[in-house]
Formats: C-alpha cells, structure tokens, sequence
C-alpha cells in the first residue's frame, strides 16, 4: 500500500464532521487508487464497513428509486448484503462508483441529516456533466466534502521507492533556500525523476515498475490502461441508468485524443484544430476537449492577455495548450522505445513536450490552474503562475538552455514581473533574478 498525500485531505474531512455532517467524495481519472485509499481508511476508521460498488451491483440501484427513507434504504441494504452490520455511529457505507447511480448520491442528504452512519463515496466519472441521464431525486448540495485524487506525484513515487524524509527535507531545504543540492543526490534525484517521466503516477503502473524494473511490462500495462479509457469514451447512462454510447461525441473524443501528440510536437504548442481533420472547427471540438478535462486525462492551459494578477481575470479561453493528465500515459501515446530516450537523454522531437507535459502534470496536481503568456512577436513563457504571492514566470528547458523570454520581460518597463524560475536538468542557481533549479523540484513550487 503506496503513501498518498490524499490520505491528509481526508483527515481534513473527518475534523469537519464535528462542524457539520457531510459524506465524503473523491472523484478522479480511473485507476489512481480511490477505492483502495478509501477500503484502507475506512478499514482503519470503523467498526463496520459496508461496500457497494454500483457498477458490479447495479442490482443494488433499485433500492434508491423508492422514497429515500433511511431505514427502508438500511432494511433493504442488509437484506440485499447479509454481511453487512449497520451500527449507529460505528458504520460507514462506501459507495463505489458513484455515477451509476443518481439517486444513492440524493440519498446522501437524509443520510448525513439522519446522522447515524458516514458515507464515503467515490467517482470515476462522476464529473462527466451530463453522464448519467436518470431524473434523480436532487443533488445534496452542502452535504458532500469533495475532493479531486490525482496519479502519484513524483514526491509520493519517491515514498515509494523507499527514499527517506529527512533526504526529502534536504531537498526541501535546498529549494527554500537556493543551496546547490550535493552532486550525487542532485544525480540521483534526477535519474529518479526520468524514471518517473517513463513511469507516471498510476499505481499499478509504479507497483508493477518497482518489483520488475522492466520499463517494456511498464509499457504494456500503461497501454492497456489508455485502451480501457476508451471504452468509456462517449459513454452515457439513459434515463434508464443504461449504458449507451453516442457515436458522433464517441469519434469526436477520439479525433481529440489521436491529436495530441502531434499538438504538443509542434514548436507552437498552442492547440490547433487543423491538427484534428482540415475542415475541423472549434463549435464540433471544444465540447470533445471538455469532456477530456473532466474525465481526468488531459489538462489545460490557457494563454494570458496580460501578466498581471489575478490571473484568472485575464484568461484567453480560447487559446490554449492541452497536456495529459499523467506523463507516464503520454510516453505511452508515442512509439515504443521513447522510454529508451528519455533515459538517455537522447529525446529529439518530443523533447520539450516531454518536459514541458511533467512540470503541466506537477502544478496540477497541486491543485494549481495552469497558464501560460504569449505574444504575436515571438515572446513566450511556458507557464506562469502565482507562488509565494507573487506573479511567477516558468520555463522549462530539457538543458540548461537560453531563456530570453524570461529576462527580456523582467528587465522591460513594460510589465511588473520580479520573480522567474528556470527548470532543468541540472542544479541551483540565481543569475539576473531567474532562479535556476533542478526539473524535479516542479511539485515544491506549491
């Protein structure tokens, strides 16, 4: 059982129940480790589990079509599950899956009003707006603590792998204080963070890697993982809690996913449609690159109109760059023998996209939302963002490369930026207000 930073979040979660009754939610991509964070917690938690996964039982979905009565729903639970125990105040319900059944996910409000039993629940797609298509009995609104899980940041491939927290601390350290990280830890952590560039965050996928070492299984598994994506591509459930698939979203999601590589392959990165067919236009795509982001497998980054905070206020919504979700599935998406490259620092085309797609991955999944800034004139910055309270420019170069963009704004009268960070394969450094440090530290620029 790996070490999650979400475990943290659901401590959280259970100090706020003396404030106010509320069930617990993750959502999040497929396979990054909801149900068996929340089967470990509640395990350790309470007296009685009870575990309905609505897409192996969906037998079980007709109980919530009645009146949503707590006692009816609990009489007719423990006569569907003869294992289950329902004790006040010593039981928890998980239900998995939630998505495929709207009205549980109603029953959540005279649950958590009731007050005898927690809930926790978890959704794959639950995001999905318009998924199920059921006329459920009402949302809880106010009655759910949500929280987003994401694929293991490189922090938490580095607890599995065993490295201490006093060798993170010094990393920690070296970063809050721009020291030069020793040599031989600066060698080590970057030849961990290029495993990681091949490996991801999937669970499976790191589970499989550190008792095998074999980066052609690893492969394998991460293309099995994209294809059962797929699957879920242009799925609905009717009004009927059925599953159908609508074609015409179904070949536009796909057309959308086929893309990418050739998007982020381009010098520009900034998604282009002509990428997807000739003719292609946003009114028939953007809807596909929605569902994408809220299925959990891509995300977004959108231009700036101008370097000034909040950065929201000056959003370009129709100008972005799409990466995936977990840089591991993305080496997946290119041909086989890229995990070679990257260890060898032999990559060519997909170089900067790479790279560029590890340090979209870090900031996500530190709950940042990413931008970047670009002028018609050739001035670009990869990402910008806000950190330690300031506007923060970032680029990010495979080698210690040459960031014109990043002084030519700091030194211009033009804008009121004072603070840039440079990412590479290399270490610690300040020149001319950029700070230069190492690519894995991405997820410490929280």
């Amino acid at each position: 059982m790996f070490k999650r930073k979400i475990m943290n979040e659901i401590i959280r979660w259970e100090d706020s129940l003396k404030i106010k009754k509320r069930a617990l939610l993750i959502k999040g991509l497929r396979q990054v480790g909801k149900t068996t964070i929340v089967k470990q917690y509640c395990k350790e938690k309470y007296n009685n589990v009870v575990y309905i996964n609505f897409m192996d039982n969906a037998s079980l979905k007709k109980i919530f079509d009645n009146d949503l009565v707590v006692n009816d729903i609990v009489r007719d639970l423990s006569a569907a599950i003869p294992s289950a125990k329902f004790v006040p105040n010593k039981t928890v319900i998980i239900f998995d899956e939630l998505q495929e059944c709207a009205n549980a996910r109603s029953a959540i409000k005279p649950f958590m009003i009731d007050g005898r039993f927690d809930i926790v629940a978890t959704g794959s797609l639950i995001g999905l707006r318009g998924y199920n298509k059921k006329k459920s009995k009402g949302v809880p609104t106010g009655f759910e603590y949500t929280i987003t899980m994401y694929p293991m940041d490189f922090e938490e491939y580095l607890y599995a792998k065993g490295i201490s927290e006093d060798l993170l601390e010094y990393i920690r350290n070296c970063f809050l204080k721009k020291e030069k990280v020793s040599e031989s830890i600066n060698s080590s952590f970057m030849k961990y963070f290029k495993e990681y560039l091949c490996v991801g965050g999937m669970p499976d996928v790191v589970d499989l890697f550190l008792k095998t070492s074999d980066l052609n299984q690893v492969y394998d598994l991460q293309r099995i993982i994209l294809e059962q994506y797929k699957d879920d591509f242009g799925k609905h459930l009717d009004k009927n809690e059925e599953e159908t698939i609508n074609k015409i979203e179904l070949a536009r999601i796909m057309s959308v996913y086929n893309s990418i590589p050739y998007q982020l392959a381009k010098e520009n990165k900034k998604f282009k449609y002509s990428e997807i067919a000739k003719n292609a236009r946003a009114r028939e795509y953007y809807d596909s690159i929605i569902w994408l982001k809220e299925f959990g497998l891509i995300n977004i980054c959108n231009n700036l109109s101008n370097l000034e905070l909040p950065l929201d206020a000056y959003k370009v919504d129709d100008e972005f760059k799409i990466y995936v979700a977990d840089t591991g599935l993305f080496v997946a998406m290119l041909e086989k023998g890229t995990t070679n490259n990257i260890l060898n620092g032999d990559l060519k085309i997909y170089k900067g996209a790479i790279f560029e797609n590890i340090i979209a991955d870090a900031f996500s999944k530190t709950g940042k939302n990413l931008y970047y800034y670009s002028e018609t004139r050739g001035l670009e910055i990869d990402f910008v963002s806000k950190y330690d309270n300031e506007l923060t420019m970032i680029e990010v170069k495979a080698r210690n490369g040459n960031a014109k963009s990043l002084k030519e704004i700091l030194i211009s009268e033009k804008y009121n930026v004072n603070k840039a960070y440079k990412l590479i394969d290399g270490n610690i450094s300040i020149k001319d207000k950029v700070i230069t440090i190492p690519l894995y530290m991405a997820y410490l620029i929280n």
